[in-house]
């Protein structure tokens, strides 16, 4: 079974949120997706200061099997990239949650957080 970090929200698209400030969330892909997806070997972000939208994709990752866009889970422009997985995109396998996060989003509307999913609504939407 996969990690579920319970002061995290997700996506239906399997990634996480993680409110670190007022307006400001950071973005990563679940436990869940990563084993899905398996050894990453490539990671593609948006740069500083893109603008991303929900639901729309915002980068890609490339691993052994296939390549997988990267959806937002929320609108608002992006403020920082985690530099580490340029050079080591494996990190989110290994640590999808501390390490391995994506983006950090200055959000356009918080209110969007309210349609994501808490810890337990997502381990059942992954049993499904």
């Amino acid at each position: 079974m996969a990690n579920v970090v319970a002061n995290l929200l997700y996506s239906k698209e399997h990634e996480w949120v993680e409110v670190i400030g007022e307006g400001r969330v950071r973005v990563g892909i679940t436990d869940f997706a990563q084993h899905q997806l398996g050894d990453l070997v490539f990671v593609d972000l948006p740069q500083v200061g893109a603008a991303v939208t929900a639901d729309d994709s915002m980068g890609s990752v490339e691993s052994v099997k296939a390549v997988s866009d990267i959806f937002s889970p929320v609108t608002g422009t992006v403020v920082e990239v985690n530099p580490v997985l340029e050079d080591e995109p494996e990190t989110i396998n290994s640590d999808p949650f501390q390490g391995g996060w994506m983006v950090v989003v200055a959000l356009s509307n918080p209110d969007e957080l309210n349609g994501l999913m808490n810890a337990e609504q997502y381990a059942a939407f992954t049993e499904e």
